[in-house]
């Protein structure tokens, strides 16, 4: 099985449309969005419409904070961050906020577990960004490979699991683009895929990630896309200048 990983779109259609014909190129079996479809961009109505037609056609989607701040506010959100919700709100249809609503907060399938952040407390939208966090959410399941998003930032945590459960130092690998990273089988994984919509880590492509069942493996991918025209939307929409700025900076 191959599987697709987009996460934290954040309501950027370019580069959610980039990303989805990338996936095509590459040849995949089904997609799964580990959530934050809306928040931040200037295209939220669209964004949804286009996820919720993915899952129509078979894929799973994981509600994230932005997604559930969409009922509850932005009231524990940066101000950039709580302007842009309050905004994107207004946009979205009872239908749109019927589908985030009710996306799970959590999928397992077999030995994997997709989650918007952090396992332990999904609920709470802890961030996995170091090697103690990564073993609070690897101690919180069972699962050999977890998939989270939430920090848009690319990482891939994993830690020796014996008889006696969970053992040793978690190791942090920091990954290439579009280079494949193979999966001990005597370790388990925990999987940050990057961001579709907002990028952090210094590179504004787009990025999604690919796991191969059958190779144990994992890739992490880069799509350029029209960042200039994604970030004009936003300044044209009144949104915060930051969230435009920080598309084209990665940052």
């Amino acid at each position: 099985m191959r599987t697709a990983l987009i996460t934290d779109i954040h309501g950027n259609r370019e580069a959610l449309e980039a990303v989805l014909d990338d996936i095509e190129e590459v040849g995949v079996d089904r997609i799964v969005c580990l959530g934050d479809v809306v928040g931040y961009g200037a295209d939220p109505e669209a964004v949804v419409e286009r996820v919720a037609r993915l899952v129509e056609d078979g894929a799973v989607c994981i509600r994230g904070n932005h997604d559930a701040a969409v009922e509850t506010g932005g009231r524990r959100m940066s101000e950039n961050a709580a302007t842009a919700m309050a905004w994107t709100i207004g946009r979205l249809s009872p239908a749109h906020r019927a589908f985030l609503r009710d996306l799970p907060l959590a999928h397992e399938e077999g030995d994997v577990l997709y989650v918007h952040a952090s396992a332990a407390r999904p609920e709470a939208w802890p961030y996995v960004t170091s090697a103690d966090e990564a073993a609070e959410s690897l101690d919180a399941t069972d699962a050999r490979l977890t998939f989270c998003g939430h920090t848009h930032v690319p990482a891939l945590f994993s830690i020796l699991h014996g008889i006696a459960g969970t053992t040793g130092k978690t190791i942090t690998f920091r990954p290439h683009a579009d280079k494949p990273v193979p999966l001990s089988r005597i370790r388990r994984h925990l999987a940050v895929i990057g961001a579709v919509g907002q990028p952090r880590d210094g590179d504004p492509r787009a990025c999604w990630g690919l796991h191969d069942g059958a190779g144990d493996e994992v890739t992490w991918h880069r799509v350029p896309y029209e960042v200039d025209s994604a970030l004009r939307k936003i300044k044209d929409a009144g949104l915060p200048e930051w969230l435009a700025l920080r598309l084209r900076e990665g940052r």
